[in-house]
């Protein structure tokens, strides 16, 4: 499909889904380069099993783009195990005013999305090459916002997440059906990380017959994380809080 026919399309379908007042005056170009390089890189570089133009632009693109009516304003926003970009590159097209850091501890997906950056003209993201436990060892409390989409569990995300983030600010988690049981086994967990569950924002997607349902979990960090966290990821994964 050529990027004409992608905009084209991506322009229905976030009109269907009342997102299209999200966009920025170039977003669809952008979005349309970015879905190019997605599909070109993939073909050697697994990035995503979803690669049918419509498939990707409702499943991957439309749902990051409902993440950007959730985040504030003119906040600094980490992107734990941004993967192939997701949300961290649809938000800085329809955000700019968001500083983004974009972490994954795979090379090939970091390199990925710092091409796309630099194709596309993005200058507020920054792609970083880290293990999120060994990062946050300089980062710890540094972001105003985190954000993770189909990383993990809760009970093993949150131990990742939270510690990036600064007092009062908020770690948005991107789920889907298993939305509501990780949070009841997470609840103590959260509170030991120094967070706390604010909210749930449900959604349905939709093209044509095709129904994809979200529902993003938000939680607000209320004091420090202590020390000891996040641990190894090998013992958080073995012993979840």
């Amino acid at each position: 499909m050529n990027t004409n026919d992608f905009e084209i399309l991506l322009d229905s379908i976030l009109t269907e889904n009342n997102l299209q007042n999200r966009l920025q005056k170039d977003s669809l170009s952008k979005f349309a380069l970015f879905y190019q390089k997605l599909i070109e890189v993939n073909a050697h570089t697994n990035l995503t099993a979803i690669t049918e133009p419509d498939e990707v632009a409702l499943k991957h693109f439309a749902d990051c783009v409902t993440l950007a009516g959730i985040i504030p304003q003119n906040v600094t926003l980490i992107d734990v195990g941004c993967g192939g970009g997701f949300p961290s590159i649809p938000l800085a097209i329809v955000r700019p005013d968001l500083q983004i850091a974009a972490l994954d501890s795979t090379a090939k997906k970091i390199s990925f999305v710092k091409s796309v950056a630099e194709l596309i003209g993005l200058y507020n993201v920054d792609a970083v090459c880290a293990r999120a436990e060994d990062y946050v060892q300089t980062k710890r409390e540094s972001y105003d916002v985190c954000v993770s989409r189909a990383v993990a569990r809760l009970n093993i995300l949150a131990e990742l997440c939270l510690p990036f983030v600064k007092k009062n600010g908020m770690f948005y988690a991107m789920k889907s059906i298993s939305a509501a049981e990780e949070l009841e086994e997470s609840e103590s967990s959260i509170v030991k990380l120094g967070g706390a569950y604010k909210d749930s924002v449900d959604f349905e997607l939709k093209y044509l017959d095709e129904r994809v349902h979200r529902t993003v979990l938000a939680f607000e960090k209320q004091s420090k994380t202590p020390s000891q966290y996040p641990r190894k990821f090998s013992q958080i994964k073995k012993n979840p809080l």
